[in-house]
């Protein structure tokens, strides 16, 4: 039998394995772009020596794939925090408002999982409540691949949206207003104790949005941890036993979040600054009616072109939120 600690001394070996794998392959990435650089100076030499249509245009071509790879870089540079390679969790809430908010849910559902496919990511629908008239009550999503985490944590906060409401037959402006979470699957190397006394779990049917989602038996589970009152359901996959380990591994992710942010809160208290660690705050503004434009509140980056971010077009918003919380953290 292995010795106490065996297994958190193989954990912490294995994220050491990791971090150094990841610096690795940061510096393989680096070192290419060098050598890539000196090919496209020594063209470019060769290019003013003498014209070639051909030598220009795979100049061109390799400037702007370079440029593509630096982009790339320098993003997961800006990738720094414990987690940020981890998949991720993603839970939209509507706000009050009935159906308006609702619909407002499954259009940030829609943007997400158009985003997550225009950049490579599979989406798991771990659980879905639809909404009563449109929309959705509520919705996880699964997100996996590399650095999805520390992709989509900038998406965590309350999202605004200003439009003509499609449900109003006056045709009014309305404002609704829903909350995303997103927390980090977590690995092995992370230990969350969770006593099974301290869960009640409830089985009922599957009620998702239609197909592989919907189950005729009851094989959809709910967790309530009753310390906390923090409630997770799975209803994705089609045994029992499986939908229990999925919304385990949300709830443990959820209760790493909530001692992280605790312990953020006291730090923050210590040094006497007021720091809004829940999701509580409007982060962005989608606004469709007088005008467009869709606004971040916090790196202040916006578009005028609402329909592309609706359409998945987020990592400007992403990037411009890392660049923003790199300069929060290094003041100076």
């Amino acid at each position: 039998m292995a010795e106490p600690g065996f297994w958190d001394d193989q954990a912490a070996a294995q994220v050491v394995i990791d971090d150094n794998n990841q610096l690795k392959t940061k510096h393989d990435n680096f070192m290419a772009m060098a050598d890539a650089l000196e090919e496209l100076e020594v063209s470019f030499e060769l290019l003013q020596e003498e014209a070639d249509p051909d030598l220009q245009e795979e100049i061109e071509t390799g400037i702007t794939r370079l440029d593509q790879q630096l982009r790339d870089y320098e993003l997961q540079l800006l990738l720094n925090q414990p987690y940020d390679k981890n998949n991720a969790i993603l839970e939209i809430h509507p706000g009050a408002g009935g159906t308006e908010s609702q619909d407002w849910g499954s259009m940030l559902l829609r943007m997400y999982q158009r985003w997550a496919d225009q950049n490579g990511y599979s989406v798991e629908m771990a659980d879905y409540q639809a909404g009563d008239e449109a929309g959705i009550k509520s919705v996880t999503l699964l997100i996996t691949g590399e650095n999805a985490y520390g992709m989509l944590r900038s998406e965590r906060g309350v999202h605004r949206l200003v439009r003509i409401s499609p449900f109003d037959a006056a045709g009014r402006r309305h404002t609704s207003f829903a909350s995303v979470d997103v927390m980090p699957e977590l690995d092995q190397s992370i230990e969350i104790e969770v006593r099974p006394e301290d869960v009640k779990m409830d089985v009922f049917r599957s009620s998702g949005a239609g197909g592989q989602h919907i189950n005729k038996t009851s094989s959809a589970v709910r967790l309530t941890h009753i310390p906390t009152g923090i409630v997770v359901s799975s209803q994705a996959q089609r045994s029992q036993f499986q939908n229990k380990d999925t919304a385990m591994a949300m709830l443990k992710a959820k209760l790493y979040q909530r001692e992280q942010e605790a312990k953020a809160k006291e730090a923050a208290d210590i040094k006497g600054n007021q720091m809004d660690v829940a999701f509580g705050s409007q982060i962005r503004s989608y606004v469709f009616h007088p005008y467009t434009m869709v606004k971040d509140h916090r790196s202040n980056y916006e578009t005028g072109n609402g329909q592309a971010v609706m359409d998945g077009d987020l990592n400007p918003f992403i990037y411009a939120y890392l660049q923003w919380e790199l300069a929060q953290s290094n003041p100076d």
